[in-house]
């Protein structure tokens, strides 16, 4: 459990980092770097990884769901700053269109809630990869730093 708990801070991490509320990484134009956001992610999964002990097996099946999450992430990244240059003629328009508005509000949330479910799966298919022992000292770790009981 607190393997899955970590590994799902990472997650949360490439999240935060692919949608832009993230530091540093930035390439042209303030959009994130996204080869910058996937060695943080890497290094941070890696470190993880060697306090766990983790086999080359379990190693290899974690990185390929990593992988598979940030290029959805980058995928939703891509989607926003079209949305953001939609939403900016709309409002440098003298009538902009609220319907347009709210649609482009509502595919954006939609997008966020479809990625936050490929999220939520990626996190359970690591916890699958890991042993009962690993998840265990995550859940340990965790339930300290944060306070957790």
């Amino acid at each position: 459990m607190k393997k899955t708990l970590v590994i799902a801070g990472t997650a949360v991490v490439a999240v935060t980092l692919l949608t832009g509320f993230g530091f540093g990484g930035r390439g042209h134009h303030g959009s994130p770097d996204p080869e910058r956001i996937k060695q943080m992610v890497t290094w941070k999964l890696d470190d993880k990884l060697d306090d766990l002990d983790a086999t080359q097996a379990q190693r290899s099946s974690i990185h390929a769901v990593k992988d598979r999450l940030l290029a959805d992430g980058q995928q939703l990244m891509e989607g926003q700053q079209a949305v953001r240059t939609e939403a900016l003629a709309q409002l440098e328009s003298p009538t902009p269109d609220a319907a347009k508005l709210h649609a482009l509000v509502d595919s954006r949330i939609d997008a966020f809630r479809a990625f936050a479910h490929k999220a939520t799966d990626a996190v359970l298919e690591m916890h699958r990869t890991l042993t009962p022992a690993q998840r265990q000292e995550l859940a340990t770790e965790y339930r300290e730093r944060t306070g957790q009981k």
